[in-house]
């Protein structure tokens, strides 16, 4: 071979990921990681990975379905498309036929598929998921963010909702999130109904995004598409409440008369993965027949979530930091804003500093709110309560009865790092306030 080094090939990066960056939430993973391979001691709260396992029924169908080889059809395995279908049905009374579901390598992929085919403004309430907006400046979308409030617990109102249509025109969709990443909160029925009607009078697509569904803590997730059936593509998969994120399964579910955009996905599709790997479709008809024992799974994955979630959180707000209440998935949305003044005297202006200073003295890892779309002084961060062993907490919580409450000693047992976790950023804001007050009282002293 020639060792000649000649010129570069004539080629330059294509405008629209020109400065894009890597995914905050693998960044902050493959950074925490390296880290613990330096020999730090890193409570991983970055990454939103379901530290629950897989179903032992559902690894038994991967295992007997192993050496399934061929191609499937672009738009996803009859069988699996028909049990998603039932899914929707069965479990939030939602209608629709096995034609209207589309498989992919993740709804990760399916979202950014349809952001590629669909020539609509994408409209993300703030703050948002970290890929969301990212994709959209990859494939050339505007994205318009709406406003939300902390006293609303960072959640869209209808109000903000009616604001942002108003005041925009042409083609829209909007994308929701719920129960959220990154508040852990929800919208009620009555807010749902609302954001309906909207849609329905400014004929706008709503992206309804419910991959954490079924870890919703009490199990009684609705859908805005119960409420505008004609205009919502209902987005899930295995990720969150299957415990399955690596095996790479999103479905999504389109009422009929959007038939059109499926079969456009579906033509990309076939360009691009050609279809999702055939193992794990056949695994999958399994986790979305929902036999029993993913049943119990899911009520006691539920039930963890949900009491570490309200202990984490009431340990926050005993140092004065606000957190709304976890009402699915496994995040908390933290707001540092009332140590503002004592963050801001050693050199913490925004939410990338206040993350870069909580790793390097703490060693907490969590993702600054301006990942998220929120403004960079705002001080948020989001925190993923997963570093916990899953199938421990199964054991644990299926030994104890429905109607007693998961003892603090229980979360201690099965979720140690992240009670540690929490008490390392709770000692380093006492500290970080006690010294500003010893340095407040020497100056009064020096004013005296």
């Amino acid at each position: 071979m020639s060792s000649d080094n000649g010129s570069p090939p004539d080629i330059r990066l294509y405008s629209t990921v020109s400065g894009l960056g890597q995914s905050p939430t693998l960044a902050i993973n493959e950074a925490s990681n390296a880290l613990v391979a330096d020999g730090r001691d890193i409570i991983k709260f970055g990454l939103g990975q379901s530290p629950f396992p897989v179903p032992e029924s559902v690894v038994a169908s991967l295992r007997a379905h192993a050496r399934e080889k061929d191609y499937l059809p672009v738009k996803g395995l009859p069988a699996l498309c028909s049990a998603v279908a039932d899914f929707h049905e069965r479990e939030h009374g939602l209608r629709f036929r096995s034609d209207d579901i589309l498989i992919g390598p993740g709804s990760k992929e399916l979202l950014f598929l349809l952001q590629l085919v669909s020539d609509t403004e994408l409209m993300i309430p703030r703050p948002g998921w970290v890929s969301y907006a990212p994709q959209a400046k990859i494939v050339g979308r505007p994205v318009r963010w709406i406003h939300t409030r902390s006293k609303d617990d960072w959640m869209l109102t209808p109000e903000f909702l009616e604001e942002a249509l108003e005041s925009s025109e042409g083609s829209r969709s909007v994308l929701l999130n719920y129960p959220s990443n990154p508040t852990g909160r929800t919208f009620d029925e009555l807010t749902l109904r609302a954001f309906a009607d909207l849609a329905r009078k400014h004929r706008i697509l709503l992206i309804s995004d419910e991959i954490y569904a079924d870890l919703h803590h009490e199990g009684k997730h609705r859908s805005v598409a119960e409420f505008y059936p004609e205009g919502t593509i209902v987005s899930a998969g295995l990720s969150k409440w299957c415990g399955a994120g690596g095996w790479r399964l999103g479905t999504f579910a389109f009422p009929p008369s959007l038939q059109w955009l499926l079969d456009a996905m579906a033509a990309v599709a076939s360009e691009t993965f050609t279809s999702t790997s055939a193992p794990i479709q056949y695994a999958a008809i399994t986790a979305f027949e929902r036999g029993p024992d993913i049943q119990e799974y899911l009520k006691l994955s539920q039930r963890f979530l949900a009491a570490l979630g309200n202990h984490i959180a009431g340990v926050f707000r005993e140092s004065k930091v606000r957190v709304p209440d976890p009402e699915g998935g496994f995040y908390l949305f933290i707001e540092f804003n009332s140590h503002r003044s004592a963050l801001n005297k050693i050199g913490i202006t925004d939410s990338n500093e206040l993350a870069e200073h909580l790793l390097r003295d703490t060693g907490v890892a969590m993702l600054p709110g301006v990942a998220f779309g929120c403004p960079a002084d705002e001080l948020v961060l989001r925190l993923s309560y997963v570093d916990f062993d899953g199938a421990l907490a199964l054991q644990e919580v299926a030994k104890v009865s429905d109607e007693e409450p998961l003892s603090e000693i229980l979360l201690q047992r099965v979720s140690p790092r992240v009670l540690d976790g929490v008490g390392r950023v709770s000692r380093w804001l006492k500290g970080l306030n006690a010294v500003n007050e010893r340095e407040g009282s020497r100056l009064e002293v020096r004013a005296i």
